[in-house]
This record gives structure tokens, C-alpha cells and sequence, in this order.
């Protein structure tokens, strides 16, 4: 039964996901929500977060992502999005433990993302070498990310 329920859910999540991507929040939300009714993940909440945050629901986004966490703390992205939902509100400071630890984290595929973001918070911060060594290693990742593109740029002609 708990395998079923367990396949059920993820069809749910990736059901949720499709909405979310073409840009419906709502049923994405519901479709999450049933998702963790029937088996709770980290994903389904982390990615639940992620909704909330499009519908501007930012302090149910870090909750949600913080619920992520307590079921699986070394799933990277929950980590990751706190870290970039505090660098919407401008809170530098309070972003970086959060990003900090999305890079320690054991499961995680997206490594880019949150070196992405802490070159974010260090060219907003004025920490130009700090933020070209986290661009630089996020281009390192993933080569063709267009952000961290930008963001080197940005850093490069600032520091000339």
C-alpha cells in the first residue's frame, strides 16, 4: 500500500509541476498539496514553496522550504531557495548561511544555483572578488548558464 501511495504522490508531483510550469499556481498548489496528503517529500514541499513564492506567498515558500528540510536535510534545493527568496526581500546576510549550506548539501543536482546566488549577494554586498569566484564557479557547473554569464560580466566591468 505505502508503495502505491508513494507512486500515486509523485505522479501528483509531476502532474503539480506541469501546472506550475505553464504558469497556473493554483492547481499547481492543490496538486501538491494532494501530493504530500497522500506521502510526504521534500521535494513535493520544496517545490510547493516554489508556487507559493510565484503567487508572492514568500513567508509559505520558506516555510514550506524549511518543512523540506526537517524530512530530508540534505536535499539541496529547499536550502538553496530560502537563500534566493531572502535575496528578493534584500536580506544579504541572512541569505548566505542558507546558500552556504545548499553547497554541502549530498543531494543535489544543481550545484550552480546557489554560487549563482551568493554571487548575487556579494555583488550586492560590494564583495566584487568574492562574487566573481562564485560566478566563475558557477559557470564551472554549468557552462551555458546565462545568468552567471551576466553576473561575471556585471562584476568585471566593475572592477575595471
Amino acid at each position: 500500500m505505502a508503495s502505491e501511495e508513494l507512486q500515486s504522490a509523485w505522479e501528483l508531483f509531476k502532474e503539480a509541476y506541469q501546472y506550475q510550469v505553464g504558469g497556473d499556481y493554483e492547481m499547481a498548489v492543490e496538486l501538491y498539496k494532494r501530493s504530500l496528503d497522500l506521502h510526504p517529500t521534500a521535494e513535493a514541499y520544496t517545490f510547493l514553496g516554489w508556487a507559493y513564492h510565484y503567487q508572492g506567498r514568500v513567508e509559505d515558500a520558506i516555510a514550506e522550504c524549511k518543512k523540506a528540510i526537517q524530512i530530508d536535510p540534505e536535499f539541496g534545493n529547499p536550502y538553496n531557495d530560502i537563500g534566493a527568496y531572502l535575496i528578493e526581500r534584500g536580506q544579504y546576510d541572512a541569505a548566505i548561511p542558507w546558500l552556504e549550506r545548499a553547497l554541502q548539501s549530498r543531494r543535489y543536482e544543481s550545484y550552480h544555483f546557489p554560487h549563482y546566488n551568493l554571487g548575487r549577494v556579494y555583488t550586492a554586498k560590494e564583495m566584487l572578488g568574492k562574487a566573481r569566484w562564485h560566478f566563475e564557479q558557477a559557470l564551472k557547473l554549468c557552462p551555458d548558464y546565462t545568468l552567471a554569464k551576466e553576473g561575471l560580466e556585471k562584476v568585471r566591468r566593475k572592477l575595471q
